[in-house]
């Protein structure tokens, strides 16, 4: 598995391998040819590192998959990933804090753990990290979103806003 990854991709159980193809191909018809893509030890999901800013492949994809959204098969989801990290308590907390300085002070901001293959709480994790962060809390409509994904022993760190994920059924649907 990429170790050093800033997308994350789910699919449905067992089209792994065609969402490889399918992220490797639309990334390369965003201008990044030199892409990897992998699968990981999680059933649906796919990880790929691009040169390009991963935020803007979300919007890229979003724009390409109103055009063309036959192109989309087997990628679900696609969530931009700015640091990925060990699945270490403190090393996660110690990004999460970094990163947490996006979120403005008249921002309201969750937590979101996604926690696979791991022996670490979800509670642990909210706790250490939500200390980091000096903001007010909206469960219900963040404006940030302080995201932690847990792959066993990589963890994947990012602050988005809702938006910043590309939801393909959900926006396929509306799109009929």
């Amino acid at each position: 598995m990429l170790e050093d990854f800033n997308l994350l991709i789910s699919t449905s159980r067992g089209n792994e391998r065609e969402a490889c193809s399918e992220i490797w191909y639309l990334l390369s018809e965003l201008g990044d040819r030199a892409a990897t893509v992998d699968r990981t030890p999680v059933i649906g999901l796919v990880v790929a590192k691009t040169k390009l800013d991963p935020f803007g492949v979300v919007q890229g994809l979003r724009a390409m998959l109103r055009e063309r959204p036959e192109e989309f098969r087997y990628a679900l989801k696609i969530t931009p990933i700015e640091k990925v990290v060990s699945t270490d308590l403190n090393e996660i907390k110690k990004v999460a804090s970094e990163l947490s300085i996006r979120i403005r002070e008249d921002e309201k901001f969750r937590v979101t753990v996604e926690k696979r293959h791991t022996d670490l709480s979800m509670e642990d994790i909210i706790e250490a990290v939500a200390a980091e962060v000096n903001r007010a809390v909206d469960l219900e409509n963040p404006d940030k979103i302080l995201l932690i994904e847990v792959m066993g022993r990589l963890t994947g760190i990012s602050v988005i806003k809702p938006a910043d994920i590309l939801a393909i059924v959900k926006e396929k649907w509306a799109l009929t």
